[in-house]
């Protein structure tokens, strides 16, 4: 930055002389006149780049985006249904439930399971959902299912009531088959209650298609059902470091060192 030096009979002064860009205009020294200075006038021409950025806002941040979603305000449900023409079938995941400890931590208390509903026809695209029968699988039934083959069938039995005066009375029976052409499978719920005098079967064809997509989901889901991923979010480095110096080392510990 350059002093230009202006002679005033009054009062001499320095007026700074500034290099301003091009999009700038600046009054030219001879412009001025050494008895009456006139003020800067500056004009600036808006930037086109400013422009485009309110017309086109940039996406919000991903880190930003990902705490949004499924954050503790608002509980996210999830889950996969499958329509046919005699029957409806939605497989929804339940979460594990957690105990607290005098010590502060969490306990797992009960581990989460799926639970399907079965829905009978009633129409065209229409289904009674207040006639719906219920099943709910836990993570040992979940992986037997994930482990059919092409040709394999599996069966289960439950008794809402077991170990309770009632036991007996209701009785649920899940069978997943192999449809004759090898197409996919065919997932059959027969509910007895005697309760409500109930005695119904609800069977649905899955194809293979719709089953992948059943396996895929249970692979992702099943280590949140046990509650494997609340372990994880809680390990910190510093935390097992602390541990590791303290407590002397186990047996697994020293086995897995070698």
């Amino acid at each position: 930055m350059q002093l230009l030096s202006i002679q005033n009979p009054k009062t001499p002064y320095l007026l700074p002389q500034i290099s301003l860009p091009y999009r700038f205009f600046s009054p030219k020294p001879s412009l001025f006149s050494a008895k009456f200075p006139r003020k800067l006038s500056l004009q600036c021409r808006r930037s086109e780049f400013f422009e485009q950025q309110q017309q086109f806002p940039r996406p919000l941040d991903n880190s930003y985006s990902q705490k949004s979603v499924g954050a503790p305000s608002g509980r996210v449900y999830v889950g996969y249904s499958i329509y046919k023409g005699k029957a409806a079938l939605t497989i929804d995941p339940r979460a594990p439930e957690f105990v607290a400890l005098d010590s502060g931590a969490f306990k797992l208390s009960r581990e989460g399971y799926v639970l399907l509903q079965f829905a009978p026809a009633v129409g065209l695209r229409q289904y009674d959902w207040s006639r719906k029968q219920v099943f709910s699988l836990s993570v040992t039934e979940i992986g037997t299912i994930m482990s059919l083959g092409a040709k394999d069938s599996c069966e289960f039995f439950h008794d809402p009531n077991k170990g309770k005066s009632e036991e007996g009375k209701v009785r649920k029976i899940l069978k997943a088959e192999p449809l004759p052409d090898g197409s996919g499978h065919f997932f059959n719920l027969s509910v007895q209650n005697r309760l409500l005098n109930v005695d119904e079967s609800v069977y649905i064809p899955v194809t293979k298609a719709e089953f992948t997509v059943l396996i895929s989901a249970f692979n992702f889901i099943l280590p949140y059902l046990l509650g494997w991923h609340a372990f994880a979010n809680s390990t910190k480095p510093d935390d097992s470091a602390r541990s590791n110096n303290v407590n002397p080392r186990s047996g697994a510990e020293l086995e897995w060192g070698r």
